[in-house]
């Protein structure tokens, strides 16, 4: 078994204890909470035997093998990098980092200590977008990917009370692109890779977030004389509003759809002869079991990096999204050069 611990006490966090459960391997032994009541609040629910609110003794405790970080996004390199110092395999929950520069100092950490350290962004394991990934060929030439992800959030009337949570807070580096935009943006850039032209907008919020936006992904090609994009990729995110989340791929032989960029309900195939062909798969209900399976294995076979969610795949996200930033004006403390 692998002895874990927990970063984090919100929702996503109870999420993951459940779907971590549905593995035997799993033994969660610890919460850490920079406040006592907090975690032993959440040790309680849980019914673990300890608590931490000390960081370095967490790195260095005898008692934990891996981490599970799902606390804000503008903590996450700076407590992987002192677990991963301390020797702990790392599963930390999406956006990895804030910036390109803060996962480079993360995977550096990883390799010096000989750990693992995997991004928690389950989509690429689910069964239903493997059946994506397997037909794409049938699809001939990839001309158009369009996938949304937009959903209210359950913390915007907070927001319009004056309340500042979390989510629409700038000091936390959140906001619609990093919290739920990285869902669709991930896909396209595992499916095709780094696209050689990227445009962002959105609609800032007062408190410097992004509350909605789009972002539009140019793969140029050479078979044109005139270099026109082979392939366009748009994607849509919104914590704004609601959406049907309908997503496709569009090739020269037909299009493949699916339901939701993190569910992936309802996959079919759709042929330009007419045919159809349903490729559902049958999911565990809580989708998280699949990603901390796959960090529990690359764990026990003493694998550092995932070739699922690889270090250069979650690098490759990060540069898309800093260029897309830096277009809609969203800058977090963690961009801007220290102070000497």
């Amino acid at each position: 078994m692998t002895n874990f611990a927990v970063i984090g006490t919100s929702k996503i966090t109870d999420a993951f204890i459940e779907a971590a459960r549905q593995d035997p391997r799993f033994n969660l032994v610890a919460v850490y909470s920079r406040q006592q009541k907090t975690a032993q609040s959440f040790a309680d629910k849980h019914n673990l035997e300890h608590c931490f609110t000390d960081l370095a003794l967490l790195a260095n405790s005898d008692l934990i093998d891996a981490v599970y970080i799902a606390s804000p996004n503008n903590f996450h390199a700076q407590q992987s990098i002192a677990l991963l110092n301390g020797g702990k395999h790392v599963l930390c929950e999406k956006p990895v980092a804030i910036n390109c520069a803060e996962l480079e100092q993360m995977v550096a950490a990883a390799k010096a200590s000989n750990v693992t350290f995997m991004e928690a962004m389950l989509v690429t394991f689910l069964p239903n977008y493997h059946q994506i990934k397997k037909q794409l060929k049938s699809l001939g030439n990839i001309r158009k990917y369009s996938a949304s992800f937009c959903q209210l959030s359950s913390r915007y009337p907070a927001y319009l009370r004056g309340e500042n949570p979390n989510t629409f807070n700038l000091n936390f580096g959140n906001g619609a692109l990093m919290d739920i935009g990285i869902y669709p943006l991930y896909l396209a850039i595992d499916l095709f890779g780094l696209p050689t032209e990227i445009t962002g907008q959105c609609y800032k919020l007062p408190t410097g977030v992004d509350g909605y936006g789009d972002i539009l992904l140019n793969y140029t090609s050479t078979e044109n004389d005139n270099n026109q994009a082979a392939l366009q990729a748009h994607i849509s995110y919104s914590k704004l509003s609601n959406g049907s989340n309908i997503c496709e791929v569009q090739g020269e032989n037909g299009h493949l759809t699916w339901q939701h960029s993190s569910l992936f309900n309802e996959v079919s195939l759709h042929l330009n002869d007419g045919s159809c062909q349903i490729l559902t798969l049958a999911q565990t209900d809580n989708r998280m079991t699949y990603e901390l399976s796959h960090f529990i294995d690359l764990i026990e076979s003493g694998h550092n990096e995932s070739s699922v969610n690889s270090w250069q795949l979650s690098q490759q996200v990060l540069s898309v999204i800093e260029q897309a930033r830096k277009q809609q004006g969203i800058i977090y403390s963690a961009d801007k050069p220290a102070e000497n």
